[in-house]
């Protein structure tokens, strides 16, 4: 997971998962993630995925 925190720090949030997932749960798992830690504001400049914590926004999210 991918946060931009407010102060312009992108920090990466790794979740490990033993045993190793499919690339398609990965991506069911992420979104199950973001959705539970943030929450959609909608159009114009400042949409995006707002952490509940007030700390940033999620910009993303990979599968490796």
């Amino acid at each position: 997971m991918l946060i931009l925190l407010f102060n312009g720090t992108l920090v990466e949030e790794r979740l490990d998962f033993n045993p190793v997932i499919t690339v398609m749960d990965c991506l069911a798992i992420g979104d199950a993630y973001r959705e539970a830690l943030s929450t959609y504001h909608g159009s114009g400049k400042d949409q995006g995925w707002y952490l509940n914590d007030e700390r940033g926004t999620i910009q993303g999210y990979y599968c490796e």
